[in-house]
């Protein structure tokens, strides 16, 4: 089968992504897995200005976390993104997130996001950049 696409992010967590009990708060994780997401699009070319210039957006539909532990203000994190390839119009990632100092994982979860063109229809079919960009990086045969 073809390659899998993963990038990584470190990060350290900041006082601002954290509760009122110390620990990170379970609203940041969506912030982490947007960061995620734009270092995983500039490492292969799959940015969000590049899905715009092509006539497209691509919004989440869904999004699940899993909380395993937790990380506190100054912890150092490492997000692993991975892009699950499906046939349909549609972009899969999935994320884990490691405390890096102990390499416990503290969290994971995946996206959904689906095409819509520039008048915010849902785009059915896969548009022919998203496809010519899976075969340029191994995940689909021609």
């Amino acid at each position: 089968m073809a390659m899998e696409l993963k990038a990584t992010k470190n990060f350290t967590v900041r006082f601002n992504e954290t509760d009122s009990m110390g620990i990170v708060w379970h609203g940041s994780y969506v912030t982490y897995f947007e960061d995620a997401r734009e270092a995983f699009g500039m490492k292969y070319g799959f940015d969000y200005l590049t899905i715009v210039n092509q006539g497209f957006y691509v919004p989440i539909v869904d999004m699940h976390i899993e909380y395993k532990s937790m990380m506190r203000y100054g912890d150092e994190g490492r997000i692993v993104i991975t892009f699950k390839n499906c046939d349909s119009a549609k972009i899969i990632y999935e994320y884990e997130i490691f405390n890096r100092k102990t390499g416990k994982l503290v969290a994971k979860g995946s996206t959904l996001q689906v095409f819509v063109d520039m008048n915010y229809e849902l785009v059915i079919s896969s548009p022919d950049f998203f496809i010519d960009w899976k075969i340029k990086n191994g995940i689909k045969n021609q």
